[in-house]
Parts: structure tokens; sequence; C-alpha cells
């Protein structure tokens, strides 16, 4: 390929709507541009990119014995409400009408597909087990697009699918797919992404895992274990607090708290810590609107991914009305009606005492709360954030850090809710219908692609590994006004294309800086250059873009250098 046919624009300004470093670089070095909030357009680099990880993929698929198949971008509405999930799934399903009145669907995930695909092959326990999987353009109609490929609306996605007739045989597969996963990003040159335990979501299943890369501008919450292996998903992550109730119980007592509504000023008014208080937080089922109170220790936060998964339904934050009868800033679980509101107590009440509280009627507070003597028997919901310094589920530390981190991939479990609600059976080795065990593994190509940029990149551009390199060399003719350095330049690069050596280009005729500049963006592995001042002393210049290398090699031995120092980088990442 030669630079001054490549179709793109590279340019030093950082676009102004570009929060994080790898979207304003592959913005400025075109790789992509913008078509719609969270919808993009690939220059060819990207698609090189992006080429090379699906190969990766599909060879990494097809050795623990996946099957391509592809299914439909656009599936009909009744596919969806076979499983249930067409109703069930809010606004991030695009859902529209063909010309004759048919509710459709964009695809955003395959489950049903891959069910509707298999499900009369797969009638008899000897068709047992299998994989198959795509690499298929997929639309999420996400409310919050951000950061270039992060997250986008439409992506492109590798997902499989596994059939099995038992729990055991899923867990065995679960592995392999397990260890297939890490392979896949060493060999896209990530091998620092670790697996988390994960929330399954709208997904299904008991047993999930996700792939994160660990970046400060990731948007996924880590909680990790400093003393074992523990590491999960914010989502996932157990909180558990020890309560030891210390001193004498005080007396209920009710206090006068005039402007006071937050948590903070009311332990501020009563000189006691946050620990010693009780906090509401108050949401609204999406279905019916009605309230539901969850009472939490006052230095912690409600996970709402598990509240949710607690009631099954949907919730958004609540909007207290003056007929709701309840008082922003004074509402507490004592006196509360638990009859007209959904109150659940998180676990970090449990155990408690002399606790400070809404009244339920404003300006007033309680001091003095212990729960189960002047409320009675309550049930205690684990669903509070886990925090830093926590305690570890593992090993039962206070040994909790948080970090931030890339989803690029994930695992599921998915067990038989596919199966069964869209009434998939076989046949057993004594003749009785069972229901398939499913698991089901994603990994986003496009988000892959970024995350890589984002942890490999410095303040010029990318620093692509070898194996996903737009291409391998850049060979860079700094004089091409020059013959003799035109016409070494112009050797060296049919000898690498005769060599299958995937180069690209550069012989405009520009200021050095400007095409050393253009060559950073690309974030090509190996650069050679070819000068006249080199050429007088018989030697070309070899540098990578990681600064690892450089070398001044004799011209008649550049090639076998650079096949050289690609098979190592290469072996590199292999290993």
């Amino acid at each position: 390929m030669k630079m001054d046919k490549l179709v793109g624009e590279r340019f030093k300004e950082k676009p102004a709507d570009c929060v994080i470093d790898s979207h304003a670089l592959m913005i400025r070095g075109g790789y992509m541009k913008g078509v719609a909030n969270g919808i993009y357009s690939s220059f060819m680099p990207l698609r090189r990119i992006t080429r090379k990880i699906e190969n990766i993929i599909r060879e990494e698929m097809d050795a623990i014995d996946g099957q391509e198949v592809q299914f439909p971008v656009v599936m009909p509405a009744s596919l969806w409400n076979e499983s249930g999930r067409y109703e069930s799934i809010g606004s991030e399903l695009c859902r529209f009408k063909d010309r004759n009145d048919v509710p459709m669907v964009l695809g955003m995930t395959h489950e049903e597909a891959a069910v509707h695909l298999v499900k009369e092959y797969a009638n008899s326990y000897s068709r047992y087990p299998f994989m198959v999987y795509q690499i298929q353009t997929k639309f999420r109609d996400e409310g919050r697009p951000r950061a270039g490929l992060i997250r986008v609306r439409e992506f492109t996605m590798k997902d499989a699918y596994s059939f099995h007739t038992s729990q055991e045989d899923l867990e065995r597969y679960y592995k392999i797919c397990y260890d297939s996963y890490n392979r896949i990003f060493s060999r896209c040159g990530i091998p620092e992404v670790i697996s988390v335990k994960s929330d399954s979501g709208m997904m299904g299943g008991n047993v999930s895992h996700e792939y994160m890369l660990l970046t400060p501008i990731g948007e996924d919450s880590i909680a990790i274990c400093t003393e074992c292996d523990y590491r999960a998903n914010m989502e996932a992550a157990e909180s558990i607090i020890n309560n030891t109730a210390e001193g004498e119980d005080e007396p209920l007592e009710i206090v006068y708290t005039p402007n006071i509504h937050t948590i903070e000023d009311i332990c501020s008014f009563l000189n006691t810590s946050l620990e010693e208080s009780c906090k509401a937080v108050v949401y609204q089922k999406n279905k019916d609107d009605k309230y539901v109170i969850v009472f939490i220790r006052g230095d912690l936060d409600v996970n709402e991914t598990k509240l949710t998964n607690y009631l099954k339904e949907e919730i958004h934050p609540g909007e207290i009305t003056d007929d709701s009868g309840i008082y922003a800033g004074f509402i507490g679980p004592y006196g509360i009606d638990r009859e007209k509101y959904t109150v659940l107590f998180d676990k970090s009440l449990k155990g408690s005492h002399n606790l400070s509280c809404g009244a339920n009627k404003p300006e007033y507070h309680y001091k003095g709360l212990k729960i189960s003597r002047d409320i009675g028997e309550v049930e205690y919901v684990e669903l509070a954030k886990i925090k830093e310094g926590g305690i570890c589920p593992n090993c039962g530390k206070s040994s909790i850090r948080l970090s931030r981190g890339i989803e690029v991939g994930n695992i599921f479990q998915l067990g038989t809710k596919y199966t069964k609600s869209m009434n998939m059976q076989y046949l057993d080795s004594e003749g009785n219908l069972q229901y398939p065990i499913m698991g089901c593994y994603g990994i986003g190509v496009g988000r892959l692609a970024a995350s890589v940029c984002e942890a490999h990149h410095d303040d010029y551009g990318p620093i692509w590994p070898i194996s996903i390199a737009p291409w391998q060399v850049q060979l860079s003719c700094l004089r091409s006004d020059d013959e003799n350095c035109k016409k070494v330049s112009d050797t060296l690069y049919n000898s690498m294309l005769n060599n299958n050596i995937e180069v690209i280009y550069d012989d405009r005729n520009i200021r050095p800086g400007a095409m050393f500049s253009d060559a950073d963006l690309l974030g090509v592995p190996i650069r050679v250059i070819v000068s006249p001042r080199n050429l007088n002393d018989g030697v070309c210049e070899i540098v990578s873009r990681d600064k690892s290398v450089n070398e001044k090699v004799p011209v008649d031995e550049v090639m076998n250098f650079t096949e050289n120092l690609i098979k190592d980088m290469f072996e590199k990442i292999n290993k």
C-alpha cells in the first residue's frame, strides 16, 4: 500500500468531543469517522486491524470445535416473544415494522436466533455437545454512547453459543472457552486483561465472567482483593459488613431537626458518624411506578443491579410527590407503612444499634434506633456496593481495592433459560425429553481494537502489536526527489511485497517531520527509514514504534533484519 493513496486524513489537533486518548488518536489517525451518535465508518487501517482480530478469534474458536455460522441482523419479534425478551428489554432493543406490518427487531444479541437455528437438528442426545459462533454486526440503541468504539450503538461482535446435555459438560466446556479467551487477548497484545466474576443481567444464567482491561478511563468498577485472587465486577461483588454494636443500647428518641435533609447533615447535627446512621434510598418500579424504599447504612450506596435482580423488575430513581406519603430527607424504617411500599433492609444494618434515621414526618429524625428492638424481625438483603477497603468475600480480609476497567469480553453459563422458553428439547439415552443447557461467549471486536489502543499508545499515536497492526512495516523514503534514495526505497518495497511482508510505503514529497507524525499515528510496529544521509554510509535506519529497537542496518541486510524482527515480535506475543 502506498501512503499517497491511503484514504483518510491525519492531523495534529485533538477533536473537541474526544474524552479519551484512544478515541482521539483513532480520529486523528484516519481510522474512523463518525456517522451518527455511537455509529462510525471504518477507514482501511481500522478495517485491517479488526479483520486481524476476527481472524485470531476464528482460529481460537475453530480450535475448540466451534462452527462458524451467521445469524440475521433483522429478526421477527415473534422469536423474541418466545423467549420473553421482546417486552422485558427496554429501549435498547430497536423495534420496527416491515412493509407488511410485521413487528421486527434489530439484533443486539442472538440467543434466540441460535436456539432457532439448531432446534430441530439437536433432537437427540447423540448430537451433543456442540458450539456455533458468528462474527456479526449488531445494533443496541445505547442511551449514552461515549469514548469512540468503547461504547457504541452499532458494533461488530463475536458471539458463540454452546449446547450441552449436563451441567458438568457445560462447566467442562466453559473452562475450555475461559482459557481460549485468555489466548485471544494475549495474541491481540493485551495479556494484562483479567477475568472477573460478573452479573449476568438480561442474558440470564447463574455463572458469568467478564474480561476486563484495567484502565482509569474504564466505565466498569472492579473489586480486586490484594490478598487473594478474588476479582469481581462491582455489580456482582458481595458487600460484607460486620457490625459490632459497641456500647449500651440507647432509647429511641425523636429529635427536632429543622432544615436538615441529607444523611451527612443529620450526622453532623447529632455529632455521630455515617456508620451510625440508617439512610433511605427511594426507587420506583418501571412497570407501575410503585415505590421501593431501601434502608442502608449511611456510609454505603445501593447497588442498583443487585436491587433489580432481587426485585426481578426494572427500576428508576424515585420521584417523591406531595401525595406519596413519604417525605424526602425524613424517611425512616420506624413507623413506615410496609404494606403500602416495598421496604427492604440491606445487610449492612444487621447487628447495628443506636442509629439515626428519618422519623417519617418533616423536620424530625430519630436517634437510638435498634432495628431488632424497635421494628422487630426483618429480612436483610444484600444490596450494597462493595467499597474500598471492604471485606473480601473470598479470604475475609479487609483488602478490597477498587479499579476501573473496560469490558472486552464475557462468558455466561446460561442454563436452560432460552431452551425452556423456546421449547427446545432432545431425547436422552432413556427416551425422555430434556432441555439442553447453554453457554454463551462474546467479544466486541471494535471495542477490543480501541482497548488495545488505549492500553498501548503514547502522546504521538497508537503502538499496535505486530499481531493486529494495520501493517507490519512502514517504509519511509525521506527524499523521493533523490534518485538513489527513491531507487533503494522502491527496491525494498517490491522485495517486501514479494516476501509477503505487509508494508505501507510513504514516498510523498513532504517534510520528514510530517512523514514521521503520520507514521506515529498509524502506529506500525517497524519503521524502515531510507535517507540520503544514511545511504552515504550504505545503511538504512530501522526503528520500532515502541522505541525498543533503533539500528543502522546495511542496505543489503535490511530485508533479513526486518523479517527476523517481525518473527521475534510474533514470538514474543505468542509465547
